[in-house]
């Protein structure tokens, strides 16, 4: 066995843990592992469950067709993890991330959803596998459905650009005690450039994607306003946000299949 290229038992994927034939080419990402079991109950079954590591994935019919949700953890490392071991699962995936993210911008109300168009790379994890000016973007198709699908079920939505941040404290502005950030006024920077939310995974779904040939887009719900200092702590709130977030996915992707357009990479925009 290469060291470059580890399996797990009988040829599973070393850390995610799957074969060829438990992950549909419609996929949705998310952080929580509890949040993926959420999303596998709307299944008619489930067919495959596995659980290796922090990776939680289900697989099962849903409106005719499999669709899958995998859980990664949080962070851009984890997410890499992900992608680059579904890559030879997958002949043309369609992967949603479904995410909960912190907003930037005063009018974006805790519940909302916000619809990724581009990423910042706040990251590092890019940046080892494309120069510094690459662009992250979600795939165009993916991203008119998931805002067609948001109309379609009247959610409050907010599309446009995101910031991805390799951690949850210091790189996203948090002080901890009298520990303060080395960029304490980076917040205030990002929203003085029109960049909507902050979250930890969406920038290296959009650039593996578009490397690995993955159609992918990003919605993610509200549950902190950075600008206002205002969290969405009562659970049963949370989850109905999530649950929104879920609902715009999964219509993107029926509105994706009748569209024709699920699976495959997209010409990358001039």
């Amino acid at each position: 066995m290469s060291a470059g290229a580890p399996r797990g038992g009988e040829g599973r994927a070393y850390h995610i843990g799957l074969l060829a034939g438990e992950v549909a080419e419609e996929l949705l990402l998310v952080g929580d592992p509890a949040r993926a079991d959420r999303i596998a109950a709307r299944f008619d079954s489930v067919r495959v469950s596995t659980r290796c590591r922090e990776y939680v994935t289900h697989t099962g019919p849903f409106r005719g067709r499999e669709i899958s949700v995998m859980a990664t953890g949080m962070g851009p490392d984890n997410t890499e993890i992900a992608l680059v071991e579904l890559k030879p699962l997958l002949a043309q995936p369609t992967v949603i991330r479904v995410g909960t993210t912190g907003a930037l911008q005063r009018d974006i109300q805790l519940g909302e959803l916000v619809i990724s168009r581009e990423a910042l790379r706040l990251e590092s994890v890019t940046g080892f596998w494309v120069e510094p000016e690459f662009k992250a973007r979600a795939s165009g198709t993916v991203a008119e459905a998931l805002v067609a699908s948001a109309r379609n079920l009247n959610a409050a939505v907010h599309q446009g650009l995101t910031a991805t941040a390799p951690s949850f404290y210091g790189a996203q502005g948090r002080s901890v005690g009298t520990v303060v950030p080395r960029d304490p006024g980076l917040l205030d920077r990002l929203a003085a450039q029109g960049v909507l939310n902050m979250e930890m995974e969406t920038s290296v779904l959009f650039v593996l994607g578009e490397l690995l040939g993955m159609r992918t887009g990003a919605v993610c719900a509200v549950i902190g306003n950075r600008a206002t200092d205002r969290f969405l702590d009562d659970p049963a709130a949370k989850h109905a946000a999530e649950d929104r977030a879920t609902e715009v996915a999964l219509g993107a992707l029926d509105l994706l299949r009748r569209a024709g357009a699920v699976g495959g990479s997209e010409a990358r925009p001039a």
